[in-house]
């Protein structure tokens, strides 16, 4: 399977997206988080645009998206986020497992899905990624096997703050299983918004010194 080849046309699709203006339905604004969507034409679902404001730069924030070592600490939708392939520096697997939602009548589901990082003029950066096969990773016993159609976030810097950066996250997850419409509907605005705000807690969190490192400053002596 040529991964490089589905990277680079997940990105095109993203950029796409992005650039979208048109049928966009507002479903959800919340702290000054938005939440669009508009039918997909992957799927017989939708793809769903979100939108905020994080205070971090557009390179720092891509990579603290994506980073498998950051990832579980702050987003709380997610039970494992592990790279189990790469590519190279910019592409490589995932296989994630969520939580269960909506007060467990939604069961965990698995991805494995394929990551790409784009560099952008104007410092802008995209995190793409797609479900893709990988036969040595069949769907646990204990969750169901869902589909990530083109997904990403594209990070771009606030030209009035450069340190901020507007994050736009693309989303259209095939769940699969059992669930109707209404129920993803109902449950994926407000899981979106979630993600915002618990990317921004994180950040937050991950640039403030520890109690120990603040420790150390204080009464930090040369050797």
């Amino acid at each position: 399977m040529d991964y490089k080849a589905i990277a680079q046309q997940t990105v095109q699709e993203i950029l796409g997206y992005n650039q979208d203006t048109s049928g966009w339905k507002l479903v959800k604004t919340a702290k000054k988080i938005t939440v669009y969507s508009k039918a997909s034409k992957r799927f017989l679902g939708s793809l769903y645009r979100a939108e905020g404001i994080i205070p971090e730069s557009s390179d720092k924030l891509s990579d603290f998206l994506y980073q498998p070592g950051n990832r579980v600490t702050w987003d709380k939708s997610l039970k494992a986020y592990n790279m189990v392939h790469k590519i190279d520096s910019d592409t490589f697997i995932c296989h994630t497992i969520t939580q269960s939602f909506a007060l467990g009548s939604i069961a965990p589901r698995d991805f494995i899905d394929l990551v790409y990082i784009k560099h952008c003029d104007g410092n802008m950066d995209i995190v793409s990624s797609e479900s893709v096969d990988l036969p040595e990773y069949s769907s646990s016993s204990n969750c169901i096997r869902g589909y990530n159609h083109p997904c990403g976030y594209v990070c771009s810097p606030l030209k009035e703050k450069p340190a901020y950066s507007k994050l736009v996250m693309f989303v259209q997850t095939e769940m699969r299983g059992k669930l109707t419409p209404s129920i993803i509907e109902k449950t994926m605005p407000s899981n979106l918004v979630s993600f915002i705000l618990n990317a921004k807690d994180g950040i937050k969190a991950h640039k403030a010194p520890s109690a120990r490192e603040h420790h150390k400053g204080h009464h930090s002596t040369k050797s």
